[in-house]
């Protein structure tokens, strides 16, 4: 059986086989399904097309019609085909770039390595599909040269080294030759489809100085992903594919309230059509360093919808709920970067890099004491001794956000760390989105009945609507008032309640 990473890149090519169906590409449905059947062989929907393109040809239909659009919702991804049957051609630009070999093909492109003869080294030649397209898509085409010309070289973004035209009027983009792949397919080969901590840590950094640079030139990406990091012979990550990016000085190609990306790693104001700003890339990168992690997405579904439906309502599960080796400071700096609102994400690139820099992986239980605010504190560091503990609270934490109430009580000799504990699980609650409330007291006499949770639930009423409490606590009001008088303040129509 096919692992859940093969199988959504299985779905990705059917999705492909069945478009170019719809097209009548009958070659191109033969490639897509022969690649399906060499993932799974019992593959029964590649069967089916496989004997579709097969009949068609027996009846003659040789059409070879191009997609009419880049799909609005889904960006392609450059997937390797068989290349024993592909007409692949010798060489572009009047002979300079000789073919070496087909390295894939996507919505808008195909993508051949090659070997310049002018400059004497490989490159990544990418002949742009425009065949059928309508203005605004051959104007996104055109704009994913200028981000990515626009950025000029940078260490951490593929580089552009040529763009011109064939002389039947196609474009094409030369780029430098990604050598180590890109970083989906390094999750597919690796244990459990996740990275260690280290590397992860090391490709999450390099991606930040790539986006520090080119948000700091106005271009947004739109569509951080495994699929769009590559990596060069020597391992160094650079970020790939601007077709979607956003140059914050022009204005936006899409209309609004149109959907591009890729919907794992979608940020909700842009699934939503919203306000694009540099913070959407951030949370993008989160949801990367969450499949690096953990070996899977942060939001997993039946289809689109139902992901792009958890991006915009649901918290993400904490990373160390998949991968417990995951430190408290890396998976705290992952849920701020998946924050909901934009304004509670790190506010840019060279934030969320000085917070990964920051995170030592030898010394866990050390302390790293932060100034700023309590979500910064809590990206810092973790605290001695205690990190079983603070898993087993975040664990419950997580239970109760799933709808399983809990009660834990944390006991313990005076001076232990109980306190301390406390207070960074309520850090830990406040970025997961729950409601922290404290009541204090301490052994010995004078103390009223009940106090602390007289004092957690008058913190509580006086922020709250009469009427929403009202109807939050019900019968019990009265019940309850007759402890916490304030109750009494907040709801004077209240009758006592039975002896």
């Amino acid at each position: 059986m096919p692992s859940e990473r093969v199988q959504r890149r299985i779905e990705e090519l059917l999705d492909q086989a069945e478009e170019a169906m719809a097209g009548e590409e009958w070659m191109r449905v033969r490639q897509v399904a022969e690649a399906v059947l060499v993932a799974d062989s019992e593959n029964e929907d590649a069967k089916t097309f496989l004997a579709m393109a097969e009949r068609a040809d027996e009846v003659g239909t040789t059409s070879h019609r191009e997609p009419q659009t880049e799909s609005a919702s889904i960006a392609p991804r450059v997937v390797e085909l068989p290349t024993g049957e592909l007409d692949t051609p010798t060489s572009f630009a009047n002979d300079r770039y000789r073919v070496s070999k087909f390295l894939g093909e996507g919505g808008k492109k195909r993508v051949y390595q090659a070997h310049d003869t002018l400059l004497d080294r490989e490159v990544a030649f990418a002949l742009i599909k425009t065949e059928g397209f309508d203005q605004t898509s051959k104007e996104r085409i055109s704009r994913e040269a200028q981000a990515m010309g626009r950025l000029g070289v940078h260490p951490n973004i593929v580089a552009v080294l040529d763009l011109g035209q064939e002389d039947d009027g196609t474009p094409y983009m030369v780029t430098e030759l990604m050598g180590g792949g890109d970083i989906e397919g390094v999750l597919e080969e690796a244990d459990e489809n996740r990275l260690s901590l280290e590397r992860t840590i090391e490709i999450g950094k390099a991606v930040c100085e790539g986006l520090q640079f080119a948000h700091s030139q106005g271009v947004i990406h739109r569509d951080i992903k495994p699929g769009n990091v590559w990596l060069t012979t020597d391992g160094t990550a650079k970020i790939g594919d601007f077709g979607l990016a956003v140059m914050t000085d022009r204005s936006r190609l899409t209309r609004e309230g149109m959907m591009v990306g890729t919907v794992s790693y979608m940020p909700p104001e842009q699934a939503t059509g919203g306000e694009i700003t540099p913070k959407a890339d951030l949370y993008s990168l989160g949801a990367m360093l969450y499949e690096m992690v953990t070996g899977r997405p942060p939001f997993l579904g039946d289809d689109e919808i139902a992901i792009i439906g958890q991006h915009i309502n649901t918290p993400p599960v904490a990373p160390t709920w998949h991968n417990g080796k995951c430190p408290r400071p890396l998976e705290a700096l992952i849920m701020r970067l998946l924050s909901k609102d934009p304004a509670e994400r790190p506010d840019s690139a060279q934030d969320v890099y000085n917070a990964l820099d920051a995170i030592d992986l030898t010394a866990r239980g050390d302390t790293v004491e932060r100034e700023g605010t309590s979500l910064d504190s809590l990206a810092g560091g973790v605290f001695v001794g205690r990190q079983r503990e603070m898993d087993q609270l975040k664990a419950a934490l997580e239970d109760v956000l799933g709808g399983r109430g809990r009660l834990v009580t944390l006991v313990g000799e005076p001076g232990i760390g109980k306190t301390r504990t406390c207070e960074e699980l309520a850090t830990y609650a406040g970025l997961r989105r729950a409601k922290v409330l404290w009541g204090r007291c301490y052994e010995g006499g004078g103390a009223p009945p009940y106090w602390p949770w007289v004092q957690a639930i008058r913190s509580y009423i006086r922020e709250i609507d009469p009427d929403e409490l009202r109807r939050q606590m019900g019968s019990s009001a009265s019940v309850v008032a007759e402890i916490v008088t304030d109750i009494k303040d907040r709801l004077p129509e209240l009758q006592p309640p039975p002896q």
